[in-house]
């Protein structure tokens, strides 16, 4: 059987194009907000509830999801959880409520909850430690590419099939996906098609830097006992309902305070999506060439999130921007370096932990950054309706921005003293 040269990297292509559909999926609602809330007569506090449902799944689905693929493996764990959201997303098309839309998101959020354990778990097992930020980050660079997807080919359904079809076609792409990963997964000492040097590269330092009483697969519970594991929920919990926010509502906030017509593909949104691939792979980038410069790889990550975490404080500059392209390009810039520090968060799971755990670690760090994208909704949706009543509802979003700005230095703090005495 012919080898592929550098399989790795096709690995790599094919959880990038998992998460893109994962996030073309999630993000429909947000850009169907204006259209379903006129027809169904949504409140701010109704939407927030639909959004909640999807983070209340989404966090109980992370805690068994990374559970889960560490029992039955990455390849059926991957599978199983596209099955489950592709089937979710299409049931929206027949919602006629918010219990109904609830529902549907409950159902979403349950399958989407496997992404990132199952992502992050290939990843252990294909990529040495030097190379996994860079991994990282091209395959997280699907949340804003399936972003940019919804805003091109969702105002194209609508207007022309409406917008039942728009969630049945969506939602029937995981299908596709699901056959080239089925062909295409195995394990390294398992897959045809790589070679043996391939392969021993891959092995050289995948466990280096772990420490000695994680040396070796860590049962779930006694995770709870570790601040390595604390430090990584702290960076999901504060900073993962932020991303999220942008995606639910930053459509919105565009469409009320300068008028964007969200029937139509939007120039604005686009950029400040696609600058989240830059910051994606750059971010992954940074952390992983301070390795190969000789940084130990959590030192190395941990660096380039302080810096990440201070430039993230321009946001709250939103506040006096009363033009639309200064608002896009103030916000693609931090929506691009939030990406750059998520990507180097995600990485520290498998630079702290045995890859036989990464799903684990990353499915209970990211059932706390569900629960915090149940609270911030909550805040939103409460924040929005209350200034809105008094007819300001910019400073709504400029109170909620200021907030957002402020969490990255916050979290870094806590994951830095938490971390320091392991791993410096």
């Amino acid at each position: 059987m012919a080898t592929i040269k550098n399989f790795r990297w096709i690995i790599v292509s094919l959880l990038f194009f998992g998460t893109t559909i994962n996030y073309l999926d999630r993000q429909i609602i947000g850009l169907l907000k204006p259209i379903l809330e006129t027809e169904f007569w949504w409140s701010e506090t109704d939407f927030a509830r639909i959004v909640m449902a999807f983070s209340a799944a989404y966090a109980i689905g992370l805690l068994v999801a990374g559970w889960f693929i560490d029992k039955v493996g990455t390849k059926i764990g991957y599978a199983f959880s596209v099955v489950l959201w592709s089937v979710a997303g299409m049931l929206h098309a027949v919602a006629k409520s918010v219990t109904g839309f609830g529902l549907a998101r409950l159902g979403l959020g349950l399958g989407e909850a496997g992404n990132y354990p199952a992502a992050m778990k290939a990843v252990a097992e294909w990529f040495p430690k030097k190379e996994r930020g860079l991994a990282t980050g091209i395959f997280n660079a699907g949340t804003s590419v399936g972003v940019i997807v919804a805003l091109i080919v969702a105002p194209w359904i609508l207007v022309h099939y409406g917008w039942q079809s728009v969630f049945w076609i969506t939602g029937s792409l995981g299908f596709v996906w699901l056959i080239f990963w089925l062909w295409l997964y195995e394990i390294p000492s398992k897959q045809k098609y790589v070679s043996q040097e391939e392969c021993d590269y891959i092995i050289q330092g995948q466990e280096t830097n772990v420490p000695i009483h994680t040396a070796n697969k860590v049962t779930w519970y006694k995770l709870f006992s570790l601040p390595q594991t604390w430090a990584y929920i702290t960076g999901k919990f504060l900073i993962d309902p932020i991303f999220w926010f942008f995606l639910f509502w930053l459509p919105s906030y565009f469409s009320s305070i300068f008028s964007l017509d969200l029937r139509k593909p939007s120039l604005p949104l686009m950029i400040i999506y696609a600058s989240t691939t830059i910051g994606s792979i750059g971010g992954g980038y940074i952390s992983s060439w301070l390795i190969k410069s000789g940084m130990p790889a959590l030192k190395a990550r941990k660096r380039a999130m302080l810096v990440f975490a201070v430039v993230e404080l321009s946001i709250i500059l939103t506040q006096y921007v009363t033009d639309v392209w200064v608002a896009v390009a103030l916000i693609s810039m931090v929506i691009a370096v939030h990406q750059a520090w998520a990507t180097n968060v995600f990485t520290t799971a498998s630079d702290m932990f045995p890859k036989e755990s990464v799903s684990s670690v990353v499915g209970i760090g990211g059932m706390a950054g569900a629960v915090g994208g149940i609270l911030f909704p909550m805040l939103v949706g409460y924040l929005l309706d209350m200034y809105k009543a008094n007819g300001n509802l910019v400073g709504g979003y400029n109170l909620i921005f200021t907030l957002c700005g402020s969490l990255y230095l916050i979290a870094w703090i806590i994951i830095h003293l938490l971390t320091r005495k392991t791993y410096g």
